[in-house]
């Protein structure tokens, strides 16, 4: 080689010091972020058959990420190790943004490329460096493994806790003052299209299908009232108080209760309700005052949120309750089965009737009650039932939503249509919707 050319090679930038260090600096502190990155998830996403295998290993590495995990302010529940995480990871990418500076005006010196492309490059380059390799990949990684990645990190991440308290600790601090200022009720708020989300995200393989609508029950609770679950005033089962003992005894075997609403006069004047077990001591008598243990009726609005009603029923000892309109009228009613089948799916006991509410004749059609709720209507066509909810007014029934969606109570034969679906009244008279027979349209994506 000429010595000239040797000459030329080593005045050459790339061969400068500052540009080598400021490069290999980069890629270090890259790798750096990819970990810590990768950290973040890994941590935070331990499923809790992962926690528990941690739980009971030995080594030292299950025993630092238990002491991670478990740092946790109690009040705030700001962690310390989510804290720790992000001052490490914004201080290295700060880093890696002002060794780029040198790295881009090496590599593109001053006037040899016009300024605002010089930046455009410079801010492109970073980001697409930072995102891809410091947080997607990383990240991805540690979804698939993040119990290995979470031992590897466990040393270092206790080691940084300790070198910089000086930063995470003030974070910590100013959280605790936030949450104090504005959340003063010591409760969070969290929407259902965010626990929605949540679930999702969490969801997996290895939960069942009861797990999974369990869960999706839990999510649903607090949006529900009391009117969406109710049994309506039609099919409840009540006795008039002036009643005879003898014939009071005959429809108690008919109906197999526990617990029955008495009226007098009409149903919308409930005086009480009779349990069953209180005339136990009364089987042998002919005939008395059946009328005294009658207890008194815990009366509830149709707009109760059933979660709110869940805490009442624990406060008041109580698992009946007489659901009433705007009016003071009989609605309806609930009991405390009601509210649990909300979460646990259909409970059912010896007394209960098995008999079908719908009939199913093919994948797009079925014949419903025109009583059946709605809610029961999306669960069967497996709907999220958004849409309905939009546009069902008052109603809470599938009769009610068609009566809602044509403006009158229609004959029997009429055809309602509400965007993919086609109602059919099958059996109506003058007062309601009987039966109906729903049928899907296929749609462009099935």
């Amino acid at each position: 080689m000429d010595p000239s050319d040797t000459f030329l090679l080593l005045q050459s930038p790339y061969l400068d010091p500052t540009f080598i260090f400021s490069a290999l600096g980069m890629l270090l502190l890259l790798i750096v972020s990819a970990l810590i990155s990768g950290s973040e998830v890994a941590f935070f996403s331990l499923k809790p058959a992962e926690l528990e295998e941690i739980r009971m290993a030995q080594d030292s590495g299950s025993e630092r990420i238990i002491q991670l995990l478990e740092i946790p302010d109690r009040r705030t529940g700001s962690s310390n190790l989510l804290a720790t995480i992000l001052v490490i990871n914004n201080f290295v990418n700060i880093i890696i943004i002002l060794l780029s500076t040198s790295v881009v005006t090496t590599i593109f010196p001053k006037g040899s490329v016009n300024p605002i492309l010089e930046v455009v490059i410079h801010i492109a380059a970073v980001t697409f460096l930072i995102v891809l390799f410091g947080e997607v990949i990383p990240k991805v990684y540690a979804t698939n493994y993040g119990l290995s990645l979470a031992k590897i990190m466990s040393a270092p991440i206790q080691i940084s806790q300790k070198i910089f308290w000086v930063f995470w600790k003030p974070l910590v601090s100013m959280g605790r003052v936030i949450d104090d200022r504005f959340n003063k009720g010591g409760s969070s708020s969290i929407d259902i299209n965010t626990l929605s989300h949540a679930l999702e995200l969490t969801d997996s393989d290895d939960r069942s299908e009861e797990e999974k609508k369990i869960l999706e029950g839990i999510v649903a609770f607090g949006s529900k009232d009391v009117k969406q679950i109710m049994t309506s005033r039609m099919d409840v089962a009540c006795f008039d108080i002036e009643l005879s003992y003898p014939e009071l005894r005959k429809k108690i075997l008919e109906l197999g209760f526990s617990r029955i609403p008495v009226f007098r006069g009409t149903i919308d004047e409930v005086a009480g309700i009779l349990y069953i077990k209180d005339l136990l001591p009364h089987l042998k008598t002919e005939n008395f005052d059946w009328t005294d243990l009658i207890r008194p009726p815990f009366f509830v609005p149709e707009n109760k949120k059933i979660d709110d009603l869940l805490r009442e029923f624990q406060s008041r000892k109580n698992h009946m309750a007489i659901v009433v309109d705007e009016y003071g009228g009989t609605s309806g009613l609930i009991t405390l089965e009601d509210v649990i089948e909300e979460i646990v799916g259909d409970i059912t006991d010896e007394f209960d009737d098995d008999e079908l509410q719908y009939s199913r004749i093919d994948d797009r059609n079925f014949i419903f009650e025109g009583k059946t709720a709605l809610i029961d209507i999306y669960r069967i066509l497996d709907i999220d039932g958004e849409n309905f909810e939009q546009e069902k007014g008052e109603s809470d029934t599938l009769a009610g939503f068609i009566i809602e969606q044509a403006g009158k109570i229609p004959l029997k034969g009429e055809r309602i249509h509400f965007e993919q679906f086609t109602f059919t009244v099958e059996a109506a008279d003058k007062r309601k919707v009987k039966r109906v027979k729903v049928s899907i349209e296929a749609l462009e994506e099935d």
